[in-house]
């Protein structure tokens, strides 16, 4: 899959590896990938939920690759492994989709305990830094490549509860972009082939929320399923108009 889906939806022949795949955002990416047509590879931590989520996704598309591989991506070899893995048995990779979240607050900031910190520099900083190393090389050679990382809007507007995640947050978004600069000088002049690109949201929010508390009225959320069809969505334009950039899918403040 050498050039854009035109508008169409589909990633037939694609190969798109997600990172942090058994939660609800990544439950919603497998089913849309799947949808779409894309062979996918889903890792998790957690073994158990990352098969209820791979085969949820085989399920209601029957026919669909989709295979599970339980991955510490804080260990940087086992993620190149997983990268190399991927790209040899399918022979491409022309997706990282890095769904690893966490949060940690407080209700002030003389409050913040640096232990929130310590914790949340694993969980979105380091593992952005290992799928990023990990599959660089192999989105270079998809020629279409993508890496899509999910941010939060609390990245660009930090509030005093919130230093932690919101550092680590936008520690998270600059790398990526340093990412997306070494796409556009290995593209040279003819311009990137691959493109990363950051997908802002303010909060996600899933069926199993609302039914939890259906008197909430989730503003500015975005549900996980408009959130998997803005990730399915950065292949329908030419990498060098996807490279660098953020997609805010929350009010831009």
């Amino acid at each position: 899959m050498s050039t854009p889906t035109n508008g169409d939806g589909r990633l037939d022949g694609a190969v798109v590896a997600v990172a942090g795949a058994a939660g609800p955002a990544g439950r919603a990416a497998l089913l849309r990938l799947a949808e779409a047509g894309a062979t996918v590879v889903a890792a998790d931590a957690d073994a158990a939920r990352l098969a209820e989520a791979v085969d949820a996704a085989r399920y209601a598309h029957g026919g669909a690759t989709v295979i599970g591989d339980t991955v510490d991506l804080l260990d940087l070899d086992a993620t190149r492994a997983w990268a190399d893995r991927t790209e040899k048995e399918f022979g491409r990779v022309d997706g990282l989709v890095h769904l690893v979240g966490g949060w940690r607050g407080s209700a002030t900031f003389a409050e913040t305990d640096p232990a929130d910190w310590e914790l949340l520099e694993k969980l979105l900083i380091r593992t952005v830094q290992h799928t990023s190393l990990a599959f660089e090389g192999a989105l270079n050679r998809s020629g279409n490549g993508r890496y899509v990382l999910v941010s939060a809007a609390g990245a660009s507007k930090p509030t005093a509860g919130n230093a932690a995640y919101a550092a680590a947050k936008s520690a998270a978004e600059a790398w990526t972009l340093a990412l997306g600069d070494a796409f556009r000088k290995a593209g040279g002049d003819d311009g990137p082939t691959a493109a990363a690109t950051i997908v802002v949201i303010k909060a996600l929010v899933h069926d199993a929320m609302r039914a939890e508390r259906p008197n909430a009225k989730f503003a500015g959320f975005t549900d996980v399923k408009d959130l998997a069809e803005a990730i399915v969505g950065v292949w329908e334009k030419p990498a060098s108009e996807v490279n660098g950039t953020r997609l805010w899918l929350t009010p831009h403040t």
